[in-house]
């Protein structure tokens, strides 16, 4: 049992694995249904809420003794996936703040191309160094850092580099095919007009190049759109942006070769583990969260993606209940004051003879020793 509550261990945990999977209220009725136990959803959000703390504070306890243990790691797989990116969740106030996220997997050379499988995942609301340091729980439990080859593949933002340096700086670091089309689409939109025919044409070709291992073909053509006649500036200013951007990750472009390698080629796992992990449940209709209740429900989240669930919850409990138990103790309601005696004079007079009684009804009127009268007159003492 909780410390102060009627609820089992098993409905606790039950509790908590429902609010970390749809909202607190469909949780409290989700829960009845099944269970017959009626409970709010403030319950559920409080119970939820602390058992994310609880495992928030085991796993950063677990990164903190490795960086001292320094133990070795499991052998990872002949080649890893590694992926992260981040997703915006709405705060309160009205405030939006990027969750970020890392992908794991193992890659599976296909006819159909390769396939990554055995994906897990890692969430956090926090500065990109911070991030690192806090996944490293997972990449060593993933044996990142025995993988034969690590395939990175990133939307090419400069804290993703940063990652990958951290965690595996000999990683194939691919620049994701369609953020990098996307960069050829701007430069395209900015030239010949958004959604016109030349825009599409110029685009379609380009991006087939890029895919087949035309890289500087590519880079000659952006150098011939930034050099058309009577260009715009802004037009201009946006081509040869794009063509700093794609020639400073000249390497991560190398797509024919990286395919050929059975290396994949797109973000999408760790795109769809923003889906999965950190939009279905944070980013409902009307939810905003204060800013500390995010790193535990994203906790919750991962061991639920991550299929970890049964295997961490024994530990968790046994740390949310240490919690519980150790929570200070609510100060005790005010007392109202004591209520004032009754008189004494109706119960002395009910214990003398009939006889000696004071009369309290004379021609039918009541005497001054009458008990209603006797309330009038202590009712008129200022």
């Amino acid at each position: 049992m909780l410390p102060g509550s009627p609820l089992t261990p098993r409905l606790v945990e039950g509790i908590v694995r429902l609010g970390a999977s749809v909202p607190f209220a469909q949780a409290a009725d989700l829960l009845a249904h099944f269970t017959g136990v009626r409970v709010g959803a403030e319950t559920v959000r409080r119970l939820t809420e602390a058992a994310g703390v609880a495992q928030v504070a085991a796993e950063t306890t677990a990164v903190a003794e490795l960086a001292r243990a320094l133990p070795d790691g499991p052998r990872g797989p002949a080649v890893q996936l590694l992926s992260v990116d981040g997703a915006m969740a709405p705060l309160v106030g009205g405030e939006w703040a990027e969750v970020k996220t890392l992908a794991v997997g193992e890659v599976i050379p296909g006819d159909g191309g390769p396939r990554t499988t055995a994906l897990s995942y890692f969430s956090r609301l926090t500065d990109a160094a911070t991030f690192g340091e806090l996944a490293t729980g997972e990449t060593h439990q993933r044996g990142t850092t025995t993988a034969g080859t690590v395939v990175a593949v990133t939307d090419g933002a400069v804290w993703c580099q940063g990652f990958i340096d951290l965690h595996r700086p000999d990683a194939v670091r691919v620049l994701d095919f369609p953020h990098a089309v996307g960069q050829l689409g701007a430069a395209a939109q900015a030239v010949f007009g958004a959604g016109t025919a030349a825009a599409s044409a110029w685009l379609g070709v380009q991006a087939h190049a890029l895919r087949h291992g035309a890289e500087d073909a590519v880079l000659a053509a952006l150098a011939d759109l930034a050099a058309e006649p009577g260009l715009a500036a802004e037009a201009c200013a946006v081509v040869t942006g794009v063509a700093g951007y794609v020639t400073t990750r000249r390497e991560q472009i190398r797509y024919d070769a990286f395919a050929t390698a059975g290396y994949p080629l797109g973000s999408g796992c760790v795109e769809s583990a923003n889906k999965l992990v950190v939009e279905a449940r944070l980013k409902g209709a009307g939810m905003h969260w204060a800013r500390p209740n995010l790193d535990p429900m994203l906790a919750l989240r991962c061991l639920l993606a991550n299929r970890r669930w049964d295997d961490a919850w024994p530990a968790l409990w046994l740390r949310f209940r240490a919690t519980r138990r150790h929570r200070p103790v609510p100060p005790p309601p005010p007392t109202r004051p004591a209520p004032t005696p009754p008189d004494p004079q109706p119960q002395a007079a009910a214990s003398m003879p009939a006889a000696s009684r004071p009369k309290t009804i004379v021609n039918g009127q009541p005497t001054i020793d009458h008990p209603w009268k006797r309330g009038l007159a202590r009712r008129a003492i200022p």
